[in-house]
């Protein structure tokens, strides 16, 4: 079945794929930054010091799970992909907070540092738009090269 252009199970597996990709990396790097960076620096320099290369991290993911599963440029594609890796992505980090951390959702936001935290927010956004920007990049080179 085909809705907007897209096929609904390429899009499944691609937020999932995308998804599994960035966390994971997360994951690696938070075993580094929670035992080795916070203790000497702190929660806020730890985190500020992880986000340029998760950054790197979602801009590589993007592009390669849009290559793999030839995600198509349609905006409404790229932001189902983008969106359903956020949810996973926030329930995932939800999950981690109540279930190792032993937090409330309420007690997980009011420990966050206001400057870490609000980088991480927009780290979110950018994670969720980032099939998107791609899309909309390819087409801007495509237009400049005609």
């Amino acid at each position: 079945m085909r809705t907007l252009g897209w096929n609904p199970a390429t899009i499944i597996k691609t937020g999932l794929a995308y998804f599994a990709l960035v966390f994971g990396a997360g994951f690696v790097l938070g075993s580094v930054r929670v035992p080795f960076l916070v203790p000497r620096l702190g929660e806020r320099t730890a985190e500020l010091i992880e986000t340029p290369f998760m950054l790197v991290v979602v801009l590589l993911a993007a592009m390669f799970v849009a290559r793999r599963f030839a995600l198509p440029a349609a905006t409404s594609a790229r932001l189902a992909v983008g969106f359903l890796a956020l949810g996973l992505m926030l329930a995932a980090e939800v999950l981690l907070a109540v279930v190792i951390q032993d937090r409330s959702l309420g007690e997980t936001i009011a420990s966050r540092d206001p400057v870490s935290g609000s980088v991480f927010l927009a780290m979110l956004v950018l994670f969720a738009l980032m099939p998107l920007i791609l899309a909309r990049a390819q087409r801007a080179r495509e237009r400049n090269a005609a």
